[in-house]
């Protein structure tokens, strides 16, 4: 059933040609374009919004903006969930769905609201001081309990529909915020011809004027903002990003921004953009922010800020409420009651905490020198009570309070290059201190300037002093229009005292005034402790309605001023940014790049499953037909190579060019082994060291003639070793004459190992080129041509264990070189084989790879202590000797399990024989695990303490993931061929 509108107030900047349809907590309502979630609430009457993050309270709007703390919201859109949505930003259109947060089973009545009742126990630092013992207690019972009991929306695990995006933008001025200082500063910038990028949070430009009464050359203020906007419109250089919120600011220029999506865009336009904005020079326009005023029972639904009132009132013909009062300590709030009033709203009274208020004519009594004491009303505010100003008490019956303690300046922007904020006396509030970020100026309400006519002065002048620092002349000034300048009058007053009840500072994290005195008594004295341990200004809103208010208290409490009492560091972002949107498109397959093997296709043709290796898709097995486990497949693999002959791309091991005079000496600094006496058609094992003597990677350098060099690395480090090299080669060694090349994509890499390898590749290397023994023994390598002149190289090495050797053809002939091996031989048992079946043989072998470089093992680990040569010096060299990793005894060492049949857990810890599953007696690790069909048992590779002592001896694998405790007995790494005759046969 559709629920009338009742508190909709004739005028507003909504369209009522259009209604609109949405659903709230299960109940329909209708509203209109123009209207946000939030204002379409109001304009039904609907108070109570949600609940409160620990004592789950009733919780309804305070504000009409982004700053909005209680009303969060989860939208359903499409096949996906958003959850904390603040229902202020949230455009309405039709057939929206939103529903509350944190409330069980049902707003109205949620379960948990009885933790309220025992707030007294739930105090500040309560988690530290409560669950601490029993020790064990915490992961199993404590933290599940409490992250059931408390938290705000809930995840939804289905994939979201929506797109979302990322991009760059570049300009000249960034103005922030489009208000009438924002405008100003865009007309002025833009009229200059500058390249110009005017963005904003709200849906249309004009910031207040929007929302307020002001009149701008005998016009309506929001008429001005109009114009102003057709304006920018109209010029070519100025780019204008309505609902973009300017988040962060970070080094030389660069702003994170993000935009969200119309309602009528496309469907296939992204729901949100996420831009990098490089800025010559940015104007800060942010607006401010209204604080409320703690007092007992403030956090009920009704009660709001005195602007946000305003906003609802005058912009969305949204009552509160039929009946209202004012709470102030300055005179905006009497503008609040002037407009309330002229919309038809009963204003009972306007309560100033200041002995000389100004009388307030709209209201039916002005209580000067008064304060709120308390509330009525269970799930929305009823009744008023208020301490006169001699002390009697009175109850006011009201449907909505109006709260204005004054307004904060918007200034995160300019505090986020770790800026502390200088307070200024005559707003009461802090301010942005001048040249805190490079090419930043701040104007209008975000500088501390409240009038309009000083917004549009303001921001007029700082885009006019951007472009002097650029070099751009902003021509002569133009008059500026004629508007409101009213001084500003508050007088500070952060919470009401003497009255029984909870006041609250942070209305999401339930933080009181009390919490903070407790937190002071405590020892918490700094502004930063006070936030941690109360958590207070944590909240969505990053502490925007919450932590002027808490500082004003720390400092009465203290006796300091409030500029001695300081500010939290002020971090991005400013609003939440959601993860799908820094995320952009990357995401499933376009998660990140994608690079295929230059047998990529011969790979698909032949029914290959492909795995992820660093950033290539590669082949993981062939299956055939008949195969219905992976296994089958990698066995047959493996026995394939170690009978006759496989093929396999490894064109995805990082491959480096190295030439000049100086490559020899380069590559012998780069490695902790020789590679100036490798000689010319010669490949050599090589191993790189970190700086600080870990092993980095291992590969092979071969020489192709004096000044050249190949050099592999494996797949995962390609990157990574190129950066070492290239870092090495312009800003250790600028004066060798040496060049580096990456040339892993230009090259197709096919392995050729098994028995038959030798004969398969004498049918596809041109004759001339003598593959014996003798004159190609193993690491060798050289020029070759293939199937008929085509250039290649070969090289003689092997990953296997068996005779193998590696065939680099251009890449583009890779795919026709793996068709023709296959083709060729055939009645030599040729069969692909891929990533896992390599595993497999590499581990029957003993060879050290990823799993075994896993920056936390030395040379000495590995069992190539001796590779680290002490005849000359190279990177890590030096301090791979020092005496905590000298001293570590752990090697290298092979596993089998004693049964013959139990698989061993990769990641395993390895113990003695009736030692207590704990990290003191821990021994060593499992690397590496694998099933071997040439043993036809399960095989590991893994590291332990005193391995050439413990050969034949018994240990255990066990693995606490998942409960297994296997009996293991540690034998040779090498468990296929360990002489290597194979390789060299």
């Amino acid at each position: 059933m559709t629920v009338a509108q009742p508190n909709r107030l004739a005028g507003g900047r909504i369209d009522r040609a259009r209604t609109l349809s949405f659903r709230f907590d299960g109940r329909r309502y209708t509203g209109h374009p123009g209207d946000t979630l939030a204002s379409a609430l109001v304009a039904n009457d609907v108070a109570l919004l949600g609940r409160s993050f620990k004592y789950h309270r009733p919780r309804g709007l305070i504000s009409a903006g982004s700053e909005e703390p209680n009303a969060l919201v989860t939208l359903a859109h499409g096949g996906a969930h958003t959850p904390n949505t603040r229902a202020t930003m949230v455009e309405l259109v039709d057939g929206l769905v939103a529903a509350p947060q944190n409330a069980w089973p049902s707003l109205r009545f949620d379960t948990l609201a009885v933790n309220d009742l025992a707030a007294p126990l739930l105090t500040a630092g309560f988690y530290y001081k409560t669950f601490m013992w029993p020790r064990g207690f915490w992961e199993r019972v404590y933290e599940p309990a409490i992250r059931r009991a408390a938290g705000l929306g809930r995840l939804d695990t289905a994939p979201d529909p929506d797109s979302y995006d990322r991009g760059f933008l570049h300009c000249d001025l960034l103005v922030v915020g489009a208000g009438p200082a924002g405008l100003m500063a865009a007309l002025t910038a833009g009229r200059a011809g500058a390249r110009v990028i005017l963005a904003d949070e709200d849906t249309v430009a004009g910031g207040r004027l929007n929302a307020e009464t002001h009149a701008i050359d005998d016009a309506p203020g929001a008429d001005w903002a109009a114009a102003a906007r057709a304006e920018l419109a109209a010029l070519p250089s100025v780019r204008v990003m309505p609902r973009t919120t300017v988040f962060g600011v970070f080094d030389h220029g660069t702003y994170g921004a993000l935009e969200r999506a119309a309602p009528d865009a496309p469907s296939h336009a992204p729901r949100e953009t996420f831009w990098r904005i490089f800025a010559r020079a940015c104007t800060l326009c942010a607006g401010a922010t209204e604080r409320p005023i703690a007092f007992p029972g403030n956090d009920r639904p009704g009660i709001l800020l005195a602007g946000a009132a305003r906003a609802f009132v005058n912009r969305w013909a949204a009552a509160p409420a039929r009946r209202a009062a004012v709470f102030t300590n300055n005179d905006d709030g009497h503008r609040s009651a002037a407009d309330l009033a002229a919309a038809g709203i009963e204003v009972v009274a306007l309560i100033d905490t200041r002995a000389d208020a100004p009388d307030c004519p709209f209201a039916a009594e002005t209580l000067r020198g008064a304060q709120v004491i308390g509330t009525s009303g269970r799930r929305r505010l009823t009744a008023i009570t208020v301490r006169a100003a001699g002390g009697a008490l009175r109850r006011i019956a009201c449907g909505a309070l109006a709260v204005s303690g004054g307004w904060n300046p918007n200034l995160h922007l300019a505090a986020q290059h770790r800026a502390r904020p200088a307070w200024d006396d005559a707003i009461a509030a802090f301010v942005p201190v001048p040249g805190a970020v490079p090419g930043q100026r701040a104007a209008g309400a975000a500088a501390g300037v409240f009038s309009t006519a000083g917004a549009l002065a303001g921001g007029a002048a700082a885009a006019r002093a951007a472009l002097e620092d650029l070099g751009l002349s902003a021509g002569a000034p133009a008059p500026l229009p004629r508007t409101e300048d009213a001084p500003v009058r508050v007088t500070a007053f952060w919470h009401v005292t003497g009255a029984p009840g909870r006041a609250w500072l942070d209305f999401q994290n339930d933080v009181t005034v009390k919490d903070v005195a407790l937190a002071q008594a405590e020892g918490f004295r700094s502004v930063e402790h006070v936030k941690r341990y109360t958590t207070l200004g944590m909240a969505t809103d990053q502490g925007r309605t919450a932590s002027t208010a808490a500082i004003g208290v720390m400092a009465a409490l203290s006796g300091q001023g409030i500029a001695e009492t300081g500010t939290t560091m002020v971090r991005p972002p400013y609003t939440p940014v959601s993860l799908g949107a820094l995320a952009g498109r990357a995401r499933g397959p376009r998660f990140r790049p994608v690079r295929r093997t230059p047998t990529h296709v011969f790979a698909e043709a032949r029914g290959a499953v492909f795995t992820e290796a660093g950033q290539w898709l590669r082949a993981q097995y062939y299956p055939r037909p008949g195969e219905t486990h992976w296994r089958e497949s990698v066995d047959r693999e493996v026995r394939a190579v170690r009978g006759a002959v496989g093929v396999c791309d490894v064109t995805t091991l990082g491959k480096i060019d190295v030439q000049g005079a100086d490559a020899a000496a380069f590559l012998d600094r780069i490695y902790c082994n020789r590679m100036a006496t490798l000689p010319i058609g010669r490949v050599r094992y090589g191993l790189m060291l970190r700086e600080d003597g870990i092993v980095m990677d291992d590969g092979t350098a071969a020489r192709l003639g004096p000044d050249h060099f190949i050099v592999t690395t494996t797949t995962a480090n390609a990157g990574a070793v190129t950066r070492h090299m290239e870092f090495a080669r312009q800003c250790l060694w600028p004066g060798m004459d040496v060049q580096l090349v990456s040339v892993t994509d230009a090259w197709a890499q096919i392995a050729v190992a098994g028995p038959n390898a030798r004969r398969l590749l004498r049918r596809i290397v041109d004759p001339p080129h003598d593959l014996s023994n003798q004159t190609f023994p193993f690491m060798a390598c050289g020029a070759v041509t293939v199937c008929g002149g085509l250039g290649g190289r070969l090289f003689r090495i092997s990953f296997s264990g068996e005779l193998a050797y590696e065939l680099a053809v251009p890449a583009r002939y890779g795919n026709a070189l793996m068709d023709e091996l296959l083709d060729r031989g055939a009645d030599l048992g040729a069969t692909p084989y891929g990533t896992e079946a390599l595993g497999v043989l590499r581990i029957e072998k003993g060879h050290a790879a990823g799993n075994e470089l896993n920056g936390r093992t030395t040379a000495a680990m590995l069992g190539l202590g001796r590779m680290v040569s002490g005849e000359k010096d190279s990177i890590g060299a030096v301090l791979s000797r020092r005496e905590g990793l000298a001293g570590d005894d752990r090697r290298l060492a092979g596993f089998v399990p004693l049964d013959g049949t139990s698989a061993i857990p990769g990641g395993a810890h390895l113990l003695r024989p009736g030692a207590r599953a704990e990290a003191a007696n821990v021994l060593g690790w499992i690397s590496s695990a694998a099933f071997s069909p040439t043993l036809e048992s399960p095989i590991a590779l893994g590291f332990v303490a005193l391995a050439g002592a413990r050969m034949g001896a018994t240990l255990r694998a066990v693995s606490p993931v998942d409960g297994r405790d296997i009996p293991v007995r540690a034998v040779s790494p090498h468990f296929v061929d360990p002489d290597g005759g194979r390789l060299r046969g």
